[in-house]
């Protein structure tokens, strides 16, 4: 699809007889025909003729939040100093006490003993270390590769897209069959696998898995129509991704800043439970001593826990809004042949200055989410009866859904813009319907491609990985259980590789959107490949009718 079309398909979609669309009437001539607009029913539209990428000093938005993120942080932490100071160094020595009738408390033995740990242990340490040597040394060379490995999957996806993407897809069902067959004959030849699983379940999941793969299998088929525009929409995230490779130094960074936040946090945890004191317990008629936690400490754990969640989703939020500002000035930049300077380092800067609260305010929302699904999921499993469960299980469902559907895109958004989070939200829930585009990104095949691509990669690596254990050590069994954890931390690396693959796909749909809006052309390769995403339903049949009708 050239260029060439896009503008006759664009003053079509923007016709400005239409009260939803008036936006685009300065770059395509309005029809001699128009219906009256009635002004008190639409919205100010002026505010929308602008929109691009905010280069500017920007205000700081949702404030609120961020300092109310900062007084549950310095609670936290202040909380967690006052617990490692408070702690009761006798928590650890309960059964040294004992209930002196006299006092009626519990005292201390003179006479306590220290249990010495068996030789045996100490064998059966020394004996299982060329186990943890190898493990180790596994996972370091892993991690050590998983850098080059991403770095090749990158420039792949850029350069030869479509050979990797039809290439990957038959080792979507090759790759289950092959681990199901030979668990199954494994299993079956080994005594003691016979003997903890036997041959009936043993079956069974090899017919479960054998389904498994029949949907696997229908949903390539069911969109197979679609895998020509997702080759072409990964291989303009992967050549934008290119052109900022300085997001592969700062993401991790900011993962390893986290994990360094969340290190004094673990350490109050530990020494939070250690507050309390011994006290006697009576029970049938005898005391004894036991160990009785302050009553703040559980409130503490909660406390600690839901700021580490609501962290850890403020720090992907984060993530995301980095990847969208670097992303968004590429994308809107006036020399298309070069990358603009300092884009990471501006980004940064907006993220952790004056859209901090947007950052919080996302993050605290995401966080909600997860617990109170979560709490859904738990009460679905306890098989709760009752019309009331379910009507109120079904309003948390919606409620949940609504919050996901407001939440798309605002983030990436707002690091374009630099406005609050629910303008945000709203100027983009506008911006895609006024350009007819879904406001759920309707191409996630790619997300699942990408998926599959990252497992089939990592399980050829498991294969060779174990197959080298088995040569150049004794292991043994132990091997295959060596592979299945550098299989598993591989995919996390390049798990994360895709998550930032995907933000840069989020990213580059919303700047075609406002380019759309503005009747603009900043990056013609992008125009030229999302010009043949589907449009809203919903405004197909008006449109119809309005262009019948003119």
């Amino acid at each position: 699809m050239g260029s060439s079309e896009e503008p006759d398909r664009t003053s079509l979609l923007h016709d400005s007889s239409s009260p939803t669309h008036p936006l685009l009437s300065k770059s395509y001539p309005s029809p001699s025909i128009s219906e009256p607009q009635p002004e008190s029913s639409e919205p100010d539209q002026t505010q929308f003729l602008q929109i691009s990428y905010n280069y500017g000093p920007r205000p700081f938005k949702d404030l609120p939040f961020l300092i109310l993120f900062l007084l549950v942080v310095l609670c936290t932490f202040g909380f967690g100093i006052f617990a490692v100071v408070n702690r009761n160094p006798n928590s650890s020595s309960v059964s040294s006490y004992s209930y002196d009738s006299s006092s009626t408390s519990c005292v201390k033995n003179s006479t306590a003993s220290l249990k010495q740990q068996p030789i045996s242990d100490y064998l059966k340490l020394s004996s299982s270390s060329h186990f943890w040597k190898d493990l180790i040394w596994t996972l370091v060379v892993t991690l050590i590769l998983s850098i080059p490995f991403s770095w090749l999957l990158l420039l792949s996806l850029k350069n030869y897209t479509k050979q990797v993407v039809y290439a990957s897809l038959p080792f979507f069902v090759v790759m289950p069959i092959f681990f199901d067959v030979y668990w199954f004959v494994a299993c079956t030849v080994s005594s003691s696998c016979s003997e903890a699983f036997p041959l009936v379940y043993r079956i069974l999941l090899l017919v479960f898995v054998f389904l498994f793969i029949g949907v696997i299998v229908w949903i390539i088929v069911a969109n197979w129509h679609r895998i020509e525009l997702t080759v072409d929409i990964i291989g303009i995230a992967s050549h934008s991704l290119s052109r900022n490779l300085g997001l592969f130094l700062v993401l991790p960074c900011l993962t390893f800043s986290l994990v360094v936040y969340y290190a004094p946090i673990v350490v109050f945890l530990v020494f939070a439970r250690l507050n309390g004191k011994i006290v006697p317990r009576e029970s049938s008629g005898e005391y004894y001593c036991v160990w009785k936690q302050d009553s703040w400490v559980p409130a503490y754990y909660t406390l600690a826990i839901l700021t580490m969640l609501w962290s850890a989703t403020a720090m992907v939020e984060l993530q995301v809004y980095v990847i969208s500002g670097t992303i968004a000035q590429w994308y809107f930049a006036k020399d298309h042949d070069s990358t603009p300077k300092r884009s990471i380092r501006s980004s940064l800067r907006n993220a952790l200055g004056p859209s901090s609260g947007t950052v919080c305010l996302s993050g605290l929302l995401i966080c909600a989410v997860r617990v109170v699904r979560a709490a859904v999921d738990s009460a679905r499993q306890e098989e709760l009866q009752g019309i009331v469960n379910l009507m109120l299980r079904c309003c948390v469902n919606a409620l949940l859904t609504a919050i996901d559907f407001l939440n798309k895109f605002t983030i990436n958004f707002a690091a374009i813009t630099g406005e609050a989070y629910c303008t945000s939200a709203r100027m983009t829930y506008e911006l895609l319907k006024r350009n007819l585009l879904s406001a759920v990104f309707v191409e996630t095949v790619s997300s699942r491609i990408l998926g599959g691509i990252v497992f089939v990669f990592s399980a050829i690596y498991a294969i060779v990985a174990c197959a080298i254990l088995k040569a150049v050590s004794n292991l043994g069994a132990d091997a295959y259980f060596v592979a299945a954890l550098a299989w598993v931390l591989l995919i996390l690396v390049l798990g994360f590789f895709v998550h930032v693959l995907d933000n840069v796909i989020d990213t580059v749909y919303v700047c075609y959107a406002i380019d759309r809006d503005r009747g603009e052309v900043c990056k013609q390769e992008v125009h030229e490949v999302y010009v043949n995403l589907p449009i809203r339903r919903n405004h197909r049949s008006s449109l119809a009718n309005r262009t019948v009708g003119v």
